[in-house]
């Protein structure tokens, strides 16, 4: 029985310095896509100030990730850090394909309250947007692990709310 678990992050915990907060024993193994999955983002998050991101099922696209090999022991923080007890997110075992071909399952994380309507994410409406700090978490996250250029350039045209304002990361939860 492995004392480890596989976890796949597509959100601010791209990034290492945010994913070791509440996870010292993250590792990273690999980045991967999950397929048939869009990036989108739905809930507000008052630490964050703006709306978190989540994934949803929708046919043709794909989410860029890393995956992170976590102990045991920090899956009731990762647990915590996503609001699994406030149904603000719910674990779900997806499979991810890494650059060289190989399937992983791993544990990731799907808003409870997913928006229905895809929407191109240059557009989304104001109570949607993630603010400025988060994206940028996000987007050192998908530099720092070498995504791919094109992914990077999508995640950089995602519209925010101009927040600017102090955001204290520590304690920002909805970290995937």
């Amino acid at each position: 029985m492995s004392n480890t678990f596989l976890y796949f992050s597509y959100g601010s915990n791209l990034f290492s310095k945010r994913i070791h907060i509440n996870n010292p024993t993250a590792i990273k193994k690999t980045t991967a896509q999950l397929k048939n999955y869009r990036l989108d983002f739905n809930t507000f998050s008052k630490n964050w100030k703006g709306a978190s991101a989540t994934i949803v099922p929708t046919e043709g696209f794909n989410v860029w990730g890393v995956v992170w090999e976590i102990d045991n022991s920090n899956l009731p923080c990762l647990d915590k850090q996503e609001g699994v007890a406030d149904n603000i997110y719910f674990p779900l075992k997806v499979s991810v394909k890494t650059p060289e071909g190989q399937i992983l399952d791993c544990r990731s994380y799907q808003q409870c309250n997913n928006p229905e309507k895809h929407i191109n994410l240059k557009l989304l409406p104001e109570e949607r947007q993630p603010s400025p700090q988060y994206l940028n978490v996000i987007l050192k996250g998908a530099r720092e692990n070498h995504l791919p250029t094109d992914y990077i350039q999508f995640l950089e045209s995602i519209s925010h709310n101009g927040y600017n304002g102090e955001i204290d990361q520590s304690l920002a939860p909805h970290g995937v």
